[in-house]
């Protein structure tokens, strides 16, 4: 059967569009026995639902499905083997109430954490299985999520088998703070191994996928999957609809609308998913190699001033006069050259990008770009980059590897750009992508964040051998405002999320997020500008010659490992 048969598009009456939950019937009959369909408003008998692979029978709509039944509806009878069980949730942000929250879960959905890991064979298949579950914390990926996607990709390289995963998230965890955004490096980075050793894996994407999970694995498949209805997107529907002021077009981020838009390979009926899964291992089966790797060095950070608040630092991060990212590319390179587009869509001037000269040696540098002015920054979307600009400067890392040349990213951006445009062309999955192959890149990589570090945004430039900070920059996993909306529901909180948050340079040193902190003049604009240079300078000598001497397999496993330990 050819694999596009497989993947015929499943054309869907508007009534099957949506995802349903089940809702409690009046007790018209014995309490359990009935439920009401909150889709068509019809009432449903509760096994029978349950014997229909959790579709109404009325309407066709699809109701979410706990994670071990979702394994008892893809795996042979009995063959499951869960892996990781008793992993401990820790509260990294001491983050109030969080701890009463995950034990008030655990006794409610009898599960230890949002998602669940093993091996299991389907038709008679070994594969190595993670699924996610909704009613934990919507499934947002925290620290313990992200370890157990990680060691049950890392356990399946190890016995070559393929990885699915069924993906269902709100996205990253916000009371784990950047915790919960290093899980999106090491998710992303423990199946570009598994990849790069010639192993398969199949992303299944259920209602809802979103955010920081949409940002990684979850778009990172050789072969991507949805069920029908599916709300798939890395910002959310009504965010959009906030920033944008502009209603959604129906069916927005749909799997069917992504798969019009080629970010998917098919639209599979949950009846027919078993069989599907079965066919395509079956396609797959005895491929793959071994890799193998070095112990990483020790890195010696700098002093670091801890006057300001953390409010202080995000203001001053966000100065109209602090100097962007092409100041440091016209200061600290000779003979650059910049090279435009994605060669997929557009050239995006949130982000810059070429080659250029570092002490006599060819490198490629690549900046988030804000403007100096109003003029620039409507023209670079004030630093926010599109799907376009991630795209341009992944093509531009994987140029340097061919061609052998370090890279050096400078990170500013208070995020990736949230619109209506973005998710058409598939914002998540370029910066899946982007963290995905830096991960893995053969050449030397360094990141410094100069200003603002937001968010997935920032770690598509920042998935490297080292990241540095700038002593007044900020790297979080999104803005103190959207932090305290998220969380409070009162944006006026930011100055207690930035303290709340632990996003300051002080802050992630001490965390072991990055590497090094750069010393900054008390008013820091393009005037001082070269003092900040000259050290950036020094600095970069060492780190080139450091990592200049190590082999690729040196280099990828110490990138490895710097995120594995997050």
């Amino acid at each position: 059967m050819k694999l596009e048969n497989m993947f015929k598009k499943t054309r869907l009456s508007s009534s099957r569009k949506n995802y349903i939950s089940l809702k409690e019937a009046k007790p018209e009959v014995p309490q359990g026995l009935l439920r009401k369909c909150n889709r068509c408003g019809q009432a449903i008998i509760t096994e029978d639902v349950k014997a229909g692979g959790y579709i109404c029978p009325k309407c066709g709509g699809y109701f979410r499905v706990h994670a071990y039944r979702r394994i008892e509806m893809v795996a042979d009878e009995g063959t499951f083997e869960e892996w990781d069980k008793g992993l401990t949730t820790r509260n990294p942000l001491d983050y109030k109430g969080y701890e009463e929250k995950l034990e008030a879960l655990k006794e409610k959905t009898g599960l230890e954490e949002a998602v669940i890991t093993g091996k299991a064979r389907i038709d008679g298949t070994d594969a190595v299985i993670a699924v996610c579950d909704g009613r934990f914390l919507m499934a947002s990926m925290g620290e313990v999520v992200g370890e157990k996607i990680a060691r049950a990709v890392e356990r399946a390289t190890e016995v070559k088998l393929p990885v699915i995963i069924f993906a269902c998230s709100g996205g990253a965890r916000m009371q784990e703070g950047i915790t919960s955004l290093m899980q999106m490096a090491k998710t992303s980075a423990a199946l570009k191994r598994h990849s790069d050793a010639g192993h398969l894996y199949i992303s299944v994407l259920t209602d809802p996928t979103t955010g920081g999970v949409t940002a990684s694995f979850a778009m990172l498949g050789d072969i991507i999957l949805a069920e029908p209805g599916a709300l798939i997107g890395f910002a959310g529907p009504r965010v959009i609809e906030q920033t944008i002021g502009q209603k959604l077009p129906k069916g927005f981020q749909r799997s069917e609308f992504l798969l019009a838009h080629g970010f998917i390979d098919g639209i599979i009926e949950r009846p027919k998913l078993k069989g599907t899964l079965s066919r395509i291992l079956k396609l797959h089966a005895g491929c793959g190699k071994t890799a193998a790797g070095i112990p990483e060095k020790d890195i010696i950070p700098e002093q670091y001033n801890k006057v300001a608040s953390a409010w202080d630092r995000v203001e001053i991060s966000r100065m109209k006069d602090r100097p962007v990212g092409e100041d440091y590319i016209h200061a600290m390179f000779t003979d650059f050259i910049e090279f435009h587009g994605d060669r997929c869509f557009a050239d995006d001037k949130a982000i810059i990008g070429g080659v250029g000269r570092f002490g006599g040696r060819p490198v490629t540098v690549i900046a988030q770009a804000k403007g100096t002015n109003t003029k620039e920054n409507i023209e670079r979307n004030f630093g926010m980059p599109s799907p376009d600009g991630y795209r341009k400067a992944l093509r531009l890392m994987k140029q340097a590897e061919k061609f052998r040349r370090p890279v050096i990213c400078f990170v500013d951006t208070p995020g990736a750009f949230c619109g209506l445009e973005a998710e058409e062309r598939g914002q998540g999955e370029a910066i899946a992508r982007c963290i995905y192959e830096m991960s893995a890149l053969k050449v030397p990589v360094l990141s410094v964040i100069i200003g603002e570090g937001g968010s997935g945004g920032a770690l598509a430039m920042a998935t490297s051998d080292e990241v540095w900070m700038l002593e007044n920059s900020v790297y979080s996993i999104l803005s103190p405002e959207g932090f305290a909306s998220i969380l409070w529901k009162d944006s006026t909180r930011a100055k207690e999320a930035a303290e709340v948050m632990k996003l300051t340079a002080g802050d992630l040193l001490e965390a072991g997020i990055v590497e090094r902190i750069i010393k900054e003049p008390g008013h820091y604009t393009i005037q001082n500008l070269e003092e900040v240079a000259s050290k950036l300078k020094k600095y970069m000598e060492g780190f080139l010659g450091t990592y200049g001497q190590m082999s690729e397999e040196e280099l990828t496993e110490h990138r490895y490992k710097r995120f594995r330990r997050m």
